[in-house]
């Protein structure tokens, strides 16, 4: 069974993955957001006057400047060396800024689709409580993309350039962002990322020490909680997998759950040798070069589709509540 995947894609025809799921209207749910460019006002300050610059964006951008110059940027706390510190970033990426003005000057269909999200949010979690402003920013490109700080949803745009842009291939950036990470270095991975935080905000993500199985449905929670709040977005999106991965997935469906029953791996405990399944990466070592990595959110999701399909009154809240065990044991998954 080992490296089963290796020929699978010979020929392959490119097959499109996006979903065409039927979807609620949610069209009048009120959500209450605000677009806030917090990247075009930090490039058009006066750089001879940071500190009263910086006093100004305070009062613009409330406790999101202090989540960006301290966690986001990581500077200390002295008010001369951050002044110091952001001039430099200003000189040092103002070639990534202008890259970024040039794709999303005008951010206005991203905002939309994540706004989109967050309706059916709230169609689904009527009580639970959106971000109020989706603000845009440029960081390190060795930092962050996606964050959820208190006053909403933020976006590094300095990581969705494109898996081209010059600056992604250097020595530094390439050990930080391996090429399967880059290669998600694109436009239309804003709204999924920033739903993943919404995700990881409604069902925290857990330790890792449940058995590997139950880890596989947890993780097929958060993709079908996805599937339902960007319903119409590419699977290939959600998952991080290519088209070919994906459909790969498919095509093996029964092999890769072979895998896991008759190597005994369903219910290892073992961290480390659970963690080649439930990380992400380039592969899953033990299915080829050809499989994705992070194996075990397939898997998963499989399972909860099927756990779902048998039980359609349930409703996602009442979903994240349930037992990984009663899901496994209730599904009888056992693709053919």
């Amino acid at each position: 069974m080992k490296y089963f995947w290796i020929t699978l894609l010979t020929g392959i025809i490119f097959l499109s993955c996006k979903n065409e799921k039927p979807a609620p209207d949610v069209s009048n749910i009120k959500v209450d957001i605000q677009l806030k460019r917090f990247d075009k006002d930090l490039f058009s300050i006066d750089t001879n006057n940071i500190e009263a610059s910086l006093s100004k964006l305070q009062q613009d951008y409330g406790s999101f400047l202090n989540d960006y110059l301290y966690n986001i940027m990581i500077l200390p706390p002295q008010p001369d060396s951050v002044a110091v510190k952001i001039k430099m970033f200003l000189h040092d990426y103002r070639f990534v800024y202008d890259s970024t003005q040039k794709d999303f000057g005008d951010f206005e269909n991203v905002f939309q689709q994540i706004k989109k999200g967050l309706q059916f949010v709230k169609y689904y979690f009527p009580q639970y409580k959106t971000p109020a402003t989706v603000t845009t920013y440029i960081g390190p490109i060795e930092g962050y993309a996606n964050v959820l700080t208190q006053s909403g949803l933020a976006v590094g745009l300095q990581l969705y350039l494109g898996k081209n842009f010059p600056v992604y291939s250097s020595e530094m950036i390439s050990e930080v962002y391996p090429d399967y990470l880059q290669r998600r270095f694109e436009p239309q991975y804003i709204p999924v990322n920033c739903m993943k935080n919404i995700v990881s905000d409604i069902y925290p993500e857990k330790n890792g020490s449940d058995p590997l199985v139950y880890q596989m449905i947890d993780a097929g929670k958060r993709l079908y909680l996805l599937d339902h709040f960007l319903p119409q977005l590419d699977d290939t999106l959600k998952t991080g997998y290519t088209q070919q991965q994906l459909k790969g997935c498919y095509d093996h469906e029964a092999d890769i759950w072979n895998y896991f029953v008759q190597n005994n791996l369903l219910f290892i405990t073992d961290q480390i040798q659970a963690r080649d399944y439930m990380q992400d990466g380039p592969y899953t070592e033990a299915l080829g070069k050809a499989s994705p990595g992070f194996i075990g959110q397939f898997v998963g999701w499989q399972i909860v589709k099927k756990w779902m399909e048998d039980n359609p009154k349930i409703t996602l809240p009442e979903l994240l509540k349930a037992p990984e065990q009663n899901i496994y044991n209730e599904a009888k998954y056992k693709p053919r």
